[in-house]
């Protein structure tokens, strides 16, 4: 089985879902997952764990995102997004200045309504097929931070932005309710996340360059190692004894292993076995005095 993550390009006309059915077959491995859904008109990064490192996918889905999107003013559709039915056109008169002032007032936290076209569930179902029979649900808005946008390029009616910001925020949301503050309505033209949070849009690959390295036997290359997610954690390495322990699970206490720095409660720490390979991510627990499990990797 293969274990790592890769960083993935998605590429437009693709669901998340798509991407990591595709590569079932390209890698002949079922234990796969992804990080977090793009729209399927959306491009750019989107991490996908194999094997042992799917028990990372819940952790990365958390991660910061960055995106590169282009707002359209004076159209208002039914999904937030060009690909939907334009529900009002209007004329945009406000000026580059209106929309740079409007738009700073969007960084920060904020309660956001997600959109029907949407695969959040409500009572079961998801909205997207709600919407998709005409049907429109009361939604309850949800915590997001916009931890900056800045305005790339302005040519009216065309708004182009970077926006990094937390998870479960939609670009498409942001893109309507700045329209709508600014008077004129507006929709999301196209979207590309850049990053989400250590994986880059420099660094990913497309589909078919992961089934060309797959074929030529160097799928390694492109694998980023499970550990490196946990990278600015310390590290612990194990003595013989205390290897055992945490192979079956347990605590193990601080003189099994070969570091013996400080530690407060809490702190947690990256985990190696004897051969240096990444075993498990524990933390310190005062009121045991030992290292406790947190999350295993075997």
């Amino acid at each position: 089985m293969i274990d790592g993550i890769l960083n993935i390009y998605k590429e437009s006309g693709y669901t998340s879902h798509d991407v990591v059915a595709k590569l079932r077959g390209i890698l002949k491995q079922k234990k796969i997952g992804h990080t977090g859904t793009l729209d399927p008109q959306a491009q750019g990064v989107l991490p996908v764990c194999l094997g042992r490192a799917t028990k990372v996918c819940g952790m990365l889905t958390g991660d910061q995102k960055e995106y590169r999107a282009v707002m359209r003013l004076g159209v208002t559709t039914d999904t937030q997004d060009m690909t939907g039915t334009v529900l009002m056109e209007q004329a945009v008169s406000c000026t580059e200045q209106e929309v740079r002032v409007c738009v700073k007032k969007f960084v920060g936290k904020q309660m956001q309504l997600p959109p029907m076209y949407s695969a959040v569930r409500v009572e079961g179902k998801r909205l997207y097929e709600l919407a998709r029979q005409g049907i429109e649900v009361e939604r309850e808005r949800r915590p997001v931070e916009i931890f900056s946008i800045h305005i790339e390029e302005i040519r009216l009616p065309l708004v182009t932005m970077t926006v990094r910001c937390s998870k479960g925020t939609y670009i498409r949301t942001l893109c309507q309710d700045i329209g709508q503050a600014l008077g004129c309505g507006g929709c999301m033209d196209s979207l590309l996340r850049t990053a989400s949070g250590a994986f880059v849009l420099e660094n990913s690959v497309k589909l078919a360059g992961v089934e060309e390295m797959c074929r030529a036997g160097r799928l390694s290359e492109l694998l980023v190692p499970i550990d490196r997610v946990f990278g600015e954690l310390p590290q612990l390495t194990l003595t013989a004894d205390g290897e055992r322990l945490v192979r079956n699970g347990n605590q193990i206490a601080r003189q099994l292993c070969r570091e013996k720095g400080e530690a407060e409660d809490g702190d947690q720490f990256r985990v190696y076995g004897t051969d240096g390979s990444f075993l498990a991510v524990y933390r310190w627990s005062s009121g045991r005095s030992a290292f406790v499990p947190v999350k295993m990797f075997l």
